[in-house]
């Protein structure tokens, strides 16, 4: 499997927010009719849930995960308001997040202890590297942290790890080069399933005709599973590390932040806590909207927040349409989507953008807020390298009536 398909994989499942387990009876339609409020099942059916009692059962766990689609910013507005909800019961509090891989930990730790600007800690836990989204969507989570003088803990693994075990899988990786990662709990049969339709949506449907076959005999899908349990193990390790007591008996409460698909139904962190002995777990998600809260099944988690919707923007930020690769000497375009802008403009895959309107082209991450800051009616500037030539090509952003 290649590094941008694995990519661009991790990514889909960073961005699930569909349900993976056998199907359950409809909640009750009218408990999905205001957001603003918390919901859970009772039996059968999805109920409305005392804030009070959701978050007292939850504080009183030894770890509750917190989970998010990354992208969306009012999910982490909800973590925030969990987090405080949390701390002024527990003030015992611990944060971990997947986004920082553990080799980061003393940043977190000189962050918390005031040592260093929003700039800097961004800067030196390389944000543009580790993770692939706005920095200042997570800004207030990591505020709240170093105000409360509350401990961080990086729950995550190198990107270069999850790779590797992506394209040779767990027994392809030398002890020494595991970070220290225990091999995972074998997974439910219902999580193996749902990354198993995750793997063959976005990597079998280019690379593999089943023609009757086994579906788990496609090629990369045994390494890719290895991958996402590597990576649930780890987040659970780090986490269940930190449950044991200290010398006066005293545990701290845990709170995992991550991607939703790494919690629901119990199958990914959950299930790992669970093999290392922490079974005293809550598991938090949040929705939105009517539509993503009457399509959830019972199990999914212990309470739900629903987030009220809200209008669309008047206008869609602006996007060029590709899958960016770092690279050295620029940005690799990995795909190009047909008909978006970039299609339009003459880029291809395998391209080489080496500057956005005049600036080096040195991370995806700052190239895709320089799309989004892009007016509408405006060019933007780029020099390309492909096949060893040279090229500018300029991107025309329509104008938006």
């Amino acid at each position: 499997m290649s590094a941008s398909s694995i990519r661009c994989l991790c990514l889909a499942l960073a961005l699930i927010g569909g349900s993976h387990s056998v199907a359950a009876p409809a909640p009750d339609s009218s408990a999905c009719d205001a957001g603003g409020r918390w919901l859970s099942f009772a039996g059968e059916r999805l109920r409305t849930a005392a804030p009070g009692v959701v978050i007292a059962e939850a504080a009183a766990k030894d770890v509750v995960l917190l989970g998010e689609q990354h992208d969306l910013e009012d999910h982490h507005r909800w973590q925030l308001q969990v987090l405080a909800a949390l701390h002024a019961q527990r003030p015992d509090l611990v944060i971990g997040f997947e986004m920082f891989p553990r080799r980061v930990q003393p940043v977190l730790d000189r962050w918390v202890d005031g040592q260093l600007s929003a700039q800097e800690f961004f800067a030196q836990v390389e944000w543009e590297k580790v993770w692939n989204f706005p920095p200042q969507i997570y800004l207030p989570l990591f505020e709240f942290a170093r105000i409360n003088r509350i401990p961080l803990l990086a729950l995550n693994v190198d990107q270069k790890l999850t790779r590797a075990i992506a394209e040779k899988g767990w027994n392809g990786i030398p002890l020494a080069e595991r970070e220290g990662v225990g091999r995972a709990a074998s997974p439910p049969a219902a999580y193996r399933e749902f990354l198993r339709s995750v793997h063959r949506e976005h990597v079998e449907a280019r690379t593999w005709a089943p023609g009757g076959a086994d579906a788990d005999a496609s090629p990369g899908f045994e390494n890719f599973l290895d991958s996402q349990l590597a990576w649930d193990r780890a987040m659970a390790e780090v986490l269940a590390r930190r449950t044991v007591a200290g010398e006066r008996g005293e545990r701290p409460l845990l709170v995992g932040v991550m991607g939703s698909g790494h919690i629901r139904f119990g199958h990914g962190v959950p299930h790992q806590l669970r093999d290392l002995g922490v079974r005293s777990v809550a598991s938090l998600l949040p929705v939105t909207g009517r539509d993503e809260c009457q399509s959830l099944q019972r199990g999914v988690a212990d309470a739900v927040f629903l987030l009220p919707e809200k209008p669309a923007p008047a206008a869609e930020p602006p996007r060029l349409g590709v899958s960016l690769e770092d690279s050295a000497g620029g940005l690799r375009i990995a795909q190009v989507t047909a008909g978006s802008l970039a299609d339009k403009s003459g880029l291809r895959v395998g391209d080489l953008i080496v500057e956005f309107a005049g600036k080096p082209g040195t991370s995806s991450i700052g190239a895709s807020a320089a799309i989004r800051r892009q007016p509408p009616g405006t060019w933007l500037p780029l020099k390309v390298e492909r096949d060893g030539s040279a090229l500018e090509i300029v991107v025309r952003f329509p104008v938006i009536p």
